[in-house]
């Protein structure tokens, strides 16, 4: 699908122009606005993936009463791998020992990486499991930057989580330990998913690693999901949700951001990445009724701040 492309207002045709000769002129669009929407187009993809993810997880919350945590990642894996799959009809034959060892690793952290969050959000508000999961990614960026001042940023984001924890009220007050820890594990798997990502990316063509890996995933959580929901995978009602918690939660987000990266830098697109606790909270507020107070808000706002000027200390690309 092509990525849609900035164009300049069409003229009109030529034989209304020379009858209208002596008419005035119709005042173009500026150029601004249309550079303005030019920039705006990719923001709004990013966006909109954003949404649709944490949309789709609070879904899945409200399916795991029929089918367990495990049994929403099968749902989810399996049907996102059918989908991308039957797309990208990735090749088989002639990748290396190596190349199938990455997208296997790729395959074990996307498992991990769900598999641990739906643990998570099935025990703790979903704005604060995915403020605690974007700590993984923000640890790698500050490792791998290796700057002084990203320094500032973790010790901003630790502030967010310790407001988090020390407070008494909703969201993180009566949060379950155990829920915390499945958050925390599935943010290093989000660390070790971008990783591993590139290297898929590398040594696969288009999307063909990324298909493949999700079906390694969800071979990996098809006996979980079975051992913990059995024959309720297999009622149609619960078949459709979890098709549809595949679709919101992987094949349409993974589409749009694709689509915005072909027009975005990196460096924009992982500081509109740092938006999803926010986009979370949001989700979980106005589906699943998971209200935040003022602190729990501030905390949440302190982890996005650090992330994104983690991303921003990049250094530029010689």
């Amino acid at each position: 699908m092509p990525a849609p492309s900035a164009s300049t207002p069409t003229s009109a045709p030529e034989s209304a122009a020379a009858a209208s000769a002596t008419a005035p002129a119709p005042t173009a669009p500026p150029t601004g606005t249309v550079g303005s929407r030019a920039r705006l187009g990719p923001f709004a993809l990013v966006i909109a993936a954003g949404i649709s993810v944490q949309f789709g997880a609070a879904l899945a919350v409200m399916i795991m009463p029929r089918a367990g945590a495990a049994g929403v990642v099968t749902l989810r894996l399996a049907a996102a791998a059918v989908v991308l799959l039957l797309l990208c009809r990735p090749r088989i034959r002639g990748y290396s020992r190596s190349d199938w060892g990455t997208v296997l690793a790729f395959g074990v952290a996307m498992a991990g990486m769900n598999g641990l969050f739906y643990q998570a959000v099935d025990r703790i508000p979903l704005g604060p499991a995915v403020t605690l999961e974007v700590l993984g990614p923000l640890v790698l960026s500050v490792v791998a930057s290796r700057r002084l001042v990203n320094l500032l940023w973790a010790v901003l984001a630790l502030a967010g989580v310790a407001l988090l924890a020390g407070h008494g009220g909703s969201g993180f007050g009566g949060l379950d330990p155990l829920g915390a820890a499945f958050a925390l594990g599935a943010g290093a798997m989000w660390a070790a998913y971008i990783v591993l990502s590139a290297r898929t990316g590398r040594r696969f063509p288009q999307a063909d690693g990324l298909a493949l890996a999700m079906a390694v995933a969800a071979v990996i959580s098809l006996p979980l999901g079975v051992a913990e929901a059995g024959p309720a995978l297999l009622v149609p009602g619960t078949l459709a949700l979890g098709a549809a918690v595949a679709v919101l939660s992987s094949v349409l987000p993974y589409t749009l951001e694709l689509l915005a990266l072909r027009r975005l830098p990196a460096p924009t697109f992982a500081i509109l990445m740092s938006l999803e606790p926010a986009l979370a909270a949001t989700a979980g507020f106005l589906v699943l009724g998971q209200a935040l107070s003022a602190q729990d808000a501030l905390a949440i706002a302190l982890v996005i701040a650090a992330s994104m000027g983690a991303v921003r200390s990049q250094p530029k690309p010689t």
